[in-house]
C-alpha cells in the first residue's frame, strides 16, 4: 500500500507542478477557443491540461517501475506498456483536437485504433463470468470487439461529462478510489496477482486527477480538453478491462460450500461486469440520453447542444459549485455502494443506506424549487434571500443609482431586487471568469477584468 500511495503522490505531484506551465503554453500557441453555445463559462479559456496529465502518468509508470513491490507488475505482464501505447495515441489525437477542432468521425477512428494498440499488446478481455453460466472463453476476436467497445464508450461518457469546472477530474477520481479498493481487495485477499495492474492504473489515475483538480476547479484556469479527458478515460478503461478479463474466476474459489455460499462467493467475480459501468453510471447515463436526445430531434448524434445532466441542473437554480458537488455525491454513492456490495452482499445495512443516501440526494436536487424561510430569531444567520423583512425602496433606489453609475452594486442589494418590483436592468457583461450562470454572452462592448471599476 506504501508503493502504491507514493506513486500516486508523484503522479500528483508531477501533474500540479506541470499544469503551470503548460497553461503559459497553451495561451502563447494560442489554444484558447472562441466559446461556444454550449459552454458555460464566459470567457476563452486556455486547454491541453491532459499535457500536464500525461507527464504524470509517464512519471507513475516510471516510479512503479522502480519500486520493489510493484516492480513484478511491469515483469509479469506486459499491460502497462499496452497502457502508455494507448494513452500515447490517444493522447496526441486530443492535443490535436485541442488546437485545431478534428472531426468527431476522425476522434473516433483514433479511439477505436488506440483501443486495438492495446489488444495487441495483450490488455484485452479473454474471458467473461456469466451468472448461470459460468465463465465463458471468447475467441480473439469476440475480445477484440468487446474490449474496443468498452474503450470508446468510457472515453465518450467521460468526455460527455467534462462540462463544467472540476466535474470530469473529480468524477473520475471518485471512481477510481471505488475501482481502486475493489482490484487492491481482489489482489490482496485472494492474493491474485492479475489484479495488482488494475490497482497500478487506478492508483496513477487517482494522482493525475488529484494534481490536476487544484487548477480546474471553478474557477477555472485551465481546461484538461480532449488531450485530457480522453486519456482518463482510457486509463480507466484500461483498468476494467485488465480486472475483468485477466483474473481467472476459478482462482477465487466461488464454487466450495453450498449453493447460497457460491453465490455470495461469486459476487465478486461478477461485479467486474458492473463496476466498470456502476462507476461511470452518470456519464454513461448522460452519453445515451444525449444521443437518444439528438437522434429524436433529428441531429447527428456527435452535435453538441445543451441538454446534458450539468446544464440542466443550472437551469434548476444550483450554482456552479454546488451542481458539481451534487454529481460528485451520486458518483460515489453508486460506485462505492456497488463495492461495499460486493464486499458483504448478505448485509442489508448496506442496501438500507444506500436508500437513504439516495434520499438525501433526491432533496438537494430538488432543493432550489423551493424557498423556504427562516424564522424571524434566525434571519441574522441566513442569506437575505431567507428572511422575510419587507425591501426598504432606498436600498433599490441606492443601487440602481450604482447600476446607472457603471459601479458595482453594494453586497446583498441583488437579493433584495429579486423580491422588489421588476425594473428595467442594464445587462452587465461577463467576469474574467465566467462566474455567471448559462445564457447569451453580453454583448456590449466593455470587456472589463472582474473586480474593476468604471
Amino acid at each position: 500500500m506504501r508503493d502504491y500511495l507514493l506513486t500516486l503522490c508523484v503522479t500528483a505531484a508531477v501533474t500540479y507542478l506541470l499544469t503551470g506551465p503548460v497553461r503559459k503554453f497553451a495561451i502563447a500557441t494560442g489554444a484558447m477557443p472562441e466559446i461556444r453555445a454550449r459552454d458555460v463559462h464566459r470567457e476563452p479559456t486556455p486547454r491541453l491540461g491532459g499535457i500536464a496529465m500525461f507527464f504524470g502518468l509517464c512519471a507513475g509508470l516510471l516510479v512503479a517501475d522502480h519500486l520493489q513491490n510493484l516492480n513484478s507488475v511491469f515483469e509479469l505482464s506486459n499491460e502497462p506498456r499496452a497502457l502508455l501505447s494507448g494513452a500515447a495515441l490517444i493522447w496526441i489525437i486530443g492535443v490535436l483536437d485541442d488546437k485545431f477542432e478534428i472531426d468527431a468521425l476522425i476522434k473516433l477512428g483514433g479511439q477505436m485504433i488506440a483501443a486495438g494498440v492495446m489488444v495487441m499488446q495483450g490488455l484485452t478481455i479473454l474471458w467473461i463470468p456469466v451468472p448461470g453460466v459460468g465463465t465463458v472463453s471468447l475467441t480473439s476476436w469476440q475480445g477484440t470487439l468487446l474490449t474496443v467497445a468498452l474503450v470508446v464508450i468510457t472515453i465518450n461518457a467521460v468526455n460527455f461529462v467534462d462540462g463544467l469546472d472540476g466535474l470530469a477530474a473529480g468524477m473520475v477520481c471518485i471512481a477510481a478510489a471505488a475501482f481502486f479498493l475493489y482490484a487492491y481487495r481482489i489482489w490482496f485477499s485472494y492474493g491474485i496477482e492479475a489484479a495488482a495492474p488494475a490497482s497500478l492504473f487506478t492508483a496513477i489515475l487517482m494522482g493525475m486527477c488529484l494534481g490536476f483538480l487544484p487548477h480546474n476547479m471553478h474557477p477555472a484556469r485551465i481546461f484538461m480538453g480532449d488531450s485530457g479527458s480522453m486519456l482518463i478515460g482510457l486509463v480507466l478503461a484500461a483498468a476494467a478491462i485488465s480486472v475483468t478479463g485477466q483474473v481467472d474466476p476459478d482462482a477465487l474459489k466461488i464454487f466450495e460450500g453450498s449453493t447460497r455460499e457460491a453465490t455470495h462467493a461469486a459476487l465478486p467475480v461478477f461485479i467486474p461486469l458492473l463496476l466498470p459501468l456502476t462507476i461511470i453510471a452518470i456519464p454513461v447515463a448522460d452519453l445515451v440520453l444525449a444521443i437518444v436526445r439528438r437522434t429524436w430531434n433529428g441531429q447527428s448524434p456527435f452535435a453538441a447542444d445543451r441538454g446534458h445532466l450539468h446544464h440542466r441542473l443550472l437551469e434548476i437554480g444550483h450554482s456552479h459549485s454546488r451542481a458539481v458537488l451534487i454529481m460528485y455525491f451520486w458518483s460515489a454513492l453508486i460506485a462505492f455502494g456497488v463495492v461495499a456490495y460486493s464486499v458483504h452482499s448478505a448485509s442489508m445495512w448496506i442496501v438500507m443506506l444506500v436508500v437513504a443516501l439516495s434520499a438525501v440526494g433526491l432533496v438537494l436536487l430538488l432543493l432550489p424549487r423551493f424557498t423556504p424561510r427562516a424564522p424571524r430569531w434566525a434571519e441574522a444567520f441566513v442569506p437575505p434571500r431567507y428572511r422575510r423583512r419587507a425591501v426598504q425602496p432606498h436600498l433599490t433606489q441606492s443601487s440602481s443609482a450604482h447600476g446607472a453609475q457603471g459601479e458595482p452594486a453594494v453586497a446583498g442589494t441583488a437579493e433584495f431586487e429579486a423580491v422588489a418590483e421588476p425594473q428595467e436592468r442594464t445587462p452587465i457583461p461577463a467576469g474574467v471568469n465566467g462566474a455567471t450562470a448559462i445564457g447569451a454572452r453580453s454583448r456590449l462592448p466593455d470587456r472589463r477584468k472582474a473586480g474593476t471599476r468604471g
